[in-house]
Formats: C-alpha cells, structure tokens, sequence
C-alpha cells in the first residue's frame, strides 16, 4: 500500500467503521472528525495488545505508522458525524447534569469536539460506548487518571445516563 491515497487508505475501514468514518452499526465507533493524535494513539494501543478488541488489533498491525498518520490525517479533516442513535430520552436528560459535573472538561460540548486526548462522543453508537465502558470498569482497557477520579464517583446508573446523553447528541 506505500503510495496510496489518504482516502483509499481510510476505505479500508469503511466495512466496519462507514464511509469517510461515519459508522452506520452500532459496534463500531464513527472515526470522522477524530483527532490524528486520538485515532494514532488508538491504533497503537491495538497494535501492542494494550486496547482490548475483536479484530482491530489484528488489522492495526498490518499497517506502517506512516500508514496510519496517513489514515489519521484522512479521518480527521472529514466532518464530525453524529449518528442518529437510539437513546432513552428520560436517561439522557438525567445524563446531562451527570456530564456537567464530571464529563464537561475533557469532553467539551457535549462530547462534539474531537480532543486529543478524548474521543468524540457526542452522536456516538450508544453499544459501542456501553462496551468500551465496560472494558474500563473491568480494568481491560487503561481508564485516563483524571477519568478514573470522575468515574469511581458515578453509579452505574448514573454512567448509563450519561452514555444515553452523548448518543442524543446532535
């Protein structure tokens, strides 16, 4: 693949992860608009076996860096996506005021903006969150520390509100 356009590169992910990044199934985060340094420290984290996955650890290292700077480059300069995702309503305004004390300064607006170090997640697939939640709870997957600090305070029904409050997102 050395030579191989940004696009059709990020064409590759497109079975899973939608075209241009926008992900139509639940499984699957939307990549378009995530941060380069989010979606390399991602790939990485698949490739060393740090980041817990079905197959994306496997595909992660069939690619060079250069390869996956090139894929990140690509995702990042695409519009961030909301999906239209199903939530529970009632959940997600709880969710909100759950946001507002513990998600709001690293996730900035709603989840909408692509941080460096924290994903989008505003519009995300409501399941995909809820697995990724549960490989960090179970310690499967390295929780940021300032995550961690947030996250020990909240029960599990107020994550699952909060999860339901960035799937509503728009």
């Amino acid at each position: 693949m050395a030579g191989s356009s940004a696009s059709m590169m990020a064409n590759t992910c497109a079975g899973c992860h939608g075209t241009n990044g926008q992900s139509a199934g639940p499984a699957s985060p939307n990549l378009a608009g995530m941060s380069e340094s989010y979606f390399n420290d991602s790939m990485k984290a698949f490739k060393e076996g740090t980041r817990p996955a079905t197959i994306m650890d496997r595909i992660a290292k069939g690619y060079s860096d250069e390869q996956i700077e090139t894929m990140a480059g690509f995702f990042a300069g695409q519009p961030v996506y909301k999906a239209m995702v199903p939530h529970d309503a009632a959940k997600a305004k709880a969710g909100a005021e759950t946001y507002d004390k513990s998600c709001a300064k690293c996730h900035d607006e709603g989840g909408s903006l692509p941080g460096d170090d924290a994903g989008i997640l505003a519009g995300q697939w409501l399941p995909w969150m809820q697995y990724s939640m549960a490989d960090f709870k179970a310690g499967n997957r390295e929780m940021p520390k300032k995550m961690a600090k947030q996250v020990e305070k909240l029960s599990d029904a107020e994550i699952d509100a909060v999860l339901n409050y960035f799937a509503s997102q728009k």
